[in-house]
């Protein structure tokens, strides 16, 4: 895997965006109300509805509970493993007799090779030496052209095979009567590099997929109920009454959904940034390899996610204006992020996606949660990655008209809960 199937969905999300935006307004038919206009909602009036929402989410307590709460779980993801990682416990070898100097560098070459260190120790004779390695005080012990080991070590203990491969290996020099020239000349061979494709274990990459998963689907939950509890409360208030007289629908809706997007992008830009200087600090294994890679794919379908559904739950925000009635609206909304974000948590650790997985991934509504666990498991390509971006971004853009109208046909109605078929209705007529 490379960066670049990464940047590239990023600049088709950036000149997708510079279209929708430069699009121009349909010429109105007659006796239909007026299209919803594109061009100008991100100047002006909507920037300040923007900055409006930013303050508020900032000077909330929930903002900064919720901010301390991941940054929590994040460090406990990355430091807890490295706690409670112990470095393996030195190989001691014992040696009856002397070892030459290029058989002392051979062990301590075989033990770091195998990921260990060696403490060498002299011992008196050969009975001596089998006593400590019954005791478990000495792991092996080197006696002539013998390597003596315990009978509970395992016959396939990395260590052991390695080391009595290379000794033999100098013995066979000795027998073969080189020059100390030839000698250092083969002591010197390398085996071939081995690439591997796959730079991440298998774990550290689940593990890394897993906790992105979970922060988009407690990111969007958050965001995605404030906005709709936010125009919920603008509408039962009347304050949207005042706001509207100032500005036109649209300003108001994208306005607020921009402000809070902005607070849920910082969001998780801060947290991924903490994670990765703190992963630096400690010297963890958890973002090493493709971990950053799938990271990125996290804060694409974040953005992605926010995008598609805002408008959603902002349209449902206007249907309604108390809070009971919120409730009714939530689950069935959250319905698809459940399905994506249930079987992104069964499938991540597995390592096997199905068939009807990899097509969740490219659906708008469940693809925020599936896509990046088929980067981290190396199952897209980048234009398999790009083009589900693309398709979210065309559904998104749709989904946004759809919502404006219904928001700009419902925000006004109060007196209870606004129907649904009662605006199609009222719009075909």
């Amino acid at each position: 895997m490379t960066w670049r199937w990464v940047l590239l969905p990023l600049l088709v999300v950036g000149v997708g965006v510079r279209i929708w935006l430069r699009a121009r307004r349909r010429r109105p038919r007659p006796g239909s109300p007026a299209p919803v206009r594109w061009r100008p909602v991100l100047r002006g009036k909507v920037a300040i509805v923007a900055a409006r929402e930013v303050r508020e989410r900032l000077r909330g307590r929930v903002f900064r509970v919720t901010t301390a709460i991941i940054l929590i779980v994040v460090a406990g993801a990355i430091l807890i493993p490295k706690i409670t990682s112990r470095p393996a416990p030195p190989e001691k070898v014992g040696v009856v007799g002397a070892l030459t100097r290029s058989q002392r560098e051979l062990v301590v070459a075989v033990g770091t090779h195998t990921g260990t260190t060696v403490e060498l120790s002299s011992e008196a004779s050969t009975a001596a030496a089998e006593r400590a390695v019954r005791a478990g005080t000495l792991d092996a012990c080197i006696d002539a052209d013998r390597l003596i080991v315990d009978e509970s070590t395992p016959s396939g203990d990395t260590f052991v095979q390695a080391l009595a491969q290379e000794l033999g290996v100098e013995r066979a020099y000795q027998q073969a009567q080189l020059s100390p020239a030839q000698a250092e000349t083969l002591s010197r061979a390398r085996p071939f590099k081995v690439m591997n494709l796959k730079a991440t274990t298998k774990t550290t990459v689940q593990t890394t997929s897993v906790i992105g998963v979970v922060l988009i689907f407690v990111m969007l939950s958050q965001y995605l109920t404030w906005t709709l509890i936010g125009v919920m409360e603008e509408k039962s208030s009347r304050v949207v009454e005042v706001l509207l007289a100032a500005m036109r629908p649209i300003e108001l809706l994208t306005g607020k959904v921009l402000g809070i997007g902005l607070m849920a992008m910082s969001q998780a830009a801060l947290a991924v940034a903490f994670a990765l200087v703190l992963a630096t600090a400690v010297g963890s294994s958890l973002l090493h390899g493709t971990a950053p890679v799938v990271l990125a794919a996290v804060l694409v379908w974040l953005l992605l996610g926010y995008a598609f559904y805002c408008w959603v739950y902002a349209a449902a925000g206007s249907l309604v204006e108390r809070q009971d009635q919120v409730q009714t609206l939530a689950l069935p909304l959250s319905i698809p992020m459940l399905i994506g974000y249930i079987f992104a948590l069964i499938v991540a650790p597995t390592g096997s996606p199905s068939a009807f997985f990899e097509v969740l991934a490219y659906l708008p509504p469940t693809a925020p949660f599936d896509m990046p666990v088929l980067v981290a498991l190396g199952r897209v390509q980048w234009w398999g990655f790009a083009g589900a971006v693309v398709v979210s971004i065309v559904c998104t853009v749709l989904v946004a008209r759809g919502a404006a109208g219904i928001y700009r046909r419902a925000i006004l109605r109060t007196g209870g809960r606004v129907r649904l078929r009662q605006l199609l209705a009222g719009a075909r007529g």
